[in-house]
């Protein structure tokens, strides 16, 4: 085995050298040879815009979380300011939950609920949100076999926190305030 680089034995510089050699020929390799395997679009597909909402939908927001967090448009607003703010775990574990409860294939959700889990619940998680122990006890219990609804208690707390502390503070925003005019 490769151990330190004072103690690297010949056969391991060879080997890494071998390595680095095979890399640089694939990377010099034509384009046009792997066009014939790989056929790809010439343009990469844009996602839709999401459309602006009318000032009459944005003033449900103020009363409605739920409604702004379903609008495309409203999130992308929410996450940009809670950016701002640099307050944006919630939101981002939200949207990541919401996309791990449509997911079909239980291997696929095995993947998706580790790297929730590493993201967001462990402690000291890059982007850890704030839940009490019973929570997040639950939670770790819920992803011994993960399920679509593994998530569901910590989501909705963290929903009742948005709720209560981000979207006022996001009413009173310029970000908003440029909406309902």
């Amino acid at each position: 085995m490769c151990k330190g680089l004072a103690a690297l034995p010949h056969t391991c510089l060879e080997r890494a050298k071998e390595i680095k050699t095979k890399l640089g020929t694939l990377i010099q390799k034509h384009d046009s040879a792997i066009d014939f395997i790989i056929p790809y679009p010439e343009k990469p597909e844009k996602p839709p815009k999401a459309q602006k909402p009318s000032p009459e939908e944005a003033l449900q927001w103020r009363d409605s979380l739920e409604k702004l967090l379903q609008n495309p448009y409203g999130l992308a607003s929410f996450l940009t300011f809670l950016r701002s703010e640099f307050s944006e775990e919630n939101a981002e574990f939200w949207v990541a939950c919401e996309d791990y409860k449509k997911t079909k294939s239980p291997v696929k959700m095995a993947e998706k609920a580790k790297k929730i889990y590493e993201e967001f619940i462990q402690t000291e998680a890059p982007k850890e949100v704030n839940i009490d122990h019973f929570t997040k006890a639950v939670t770790i219990k819920n992803l011994v076999e993960p399920s679509p609804t593994s998530f569901d208690t910590a989501q909705k707390r963290i929903f009742a926190l948005m709720e209560k502390d981000s979207l006022p503070r996001f009413v009173r925003s310029e970000f908003y305030q440029e909406l309902i005019k």
